[in-house]
């Protein structure tokens, strides 16, 4: 209503009429007291904390669980309109949707079968591919591990995950061990380990 008013100026009888408001009901809330309370106050400052705590990545749901365990009485709609009145957002890291294989692949069979135990350098490595938030974008890095130190032997990061991404940390790996041979390489069989090229 008093938006209303001072937009289009229209009477504040005509505006208290159409949206069914007695006038009196107005001019209470128009004169009523806008003090902050120290309650509100506090609240206001712990959601503040909480958000920053979080690193900015708390949502509603989150600062009232945090909230109400430190003894603020707080629901996740009334946490939702407080961060909207302090202008605060959730930048939560948006869900990777990269799938990995699970299947074995036919012409590929699982020669390791859990057999962890290696009991020499260079006789089985290991390799395979994970996602990491860069602040703007994902981010793939594909390791080689020999099984024997579970040691990293080789490296590669890219934004895509294919082959050559693969291919990279398995070059590394080979050519920093002195290119050894007769060893077995195990992977999830994901599409980047299967392909023709990298076979």
């Amino acid at each position: 209503i008093e938006k209303l008013n001072q937009r289009e100026r229209y009477p504040i009888s005509v505006l208290c009429s159409v949206f069914n408001v007695h006038r009196s009901s107005y001019k209470y809330w128009v004169i009523r007291d806008t003090t902050p309370t120290l309650e509100q106050v506090r609240l206001e400052a712990e959601v503040k904390a909480i958000h920053a705590m979080s690193g900015g990545s708390a949502g509603a749901r989150t600062i009232a669980a945090i909230a109400t365990n430190n003894d603020f009485e707080l629901s996740r709609y009334r946490a939702a309109k407080l961060m909207i009145k302090l202008k605060l957002e959730s930048c939560q890291v948006p869900q990777h949707s990269y799938k990995r294989g699970g299947n074995e692949h036919l012409e590929i069979p699982n020669l390791l079968d859990r057999q962890f135990d290696v009991v020499e350098p260079d006789t089985v490595w290991c390799g395979d591919v994970t996602y990491i938030w860069t602040g703007n974008r994902w981010a793939y890095l594909a390791v080689v591990i020999d099984l024997f130190a579970r040691k990293v032997v080789g490296w590669a990061m890219s934004l895509s995950p294919d082959t050559n991404l693969t291919l990279r940390a398995l070059e590394l790996a080979y050519e920093s061990r002195g290119k050894p041979t007769g060893l077995m390489f195990h992977s999830d069989q994901g599409s980047h380990y299967t392909s023709l090229k990298y076979r």
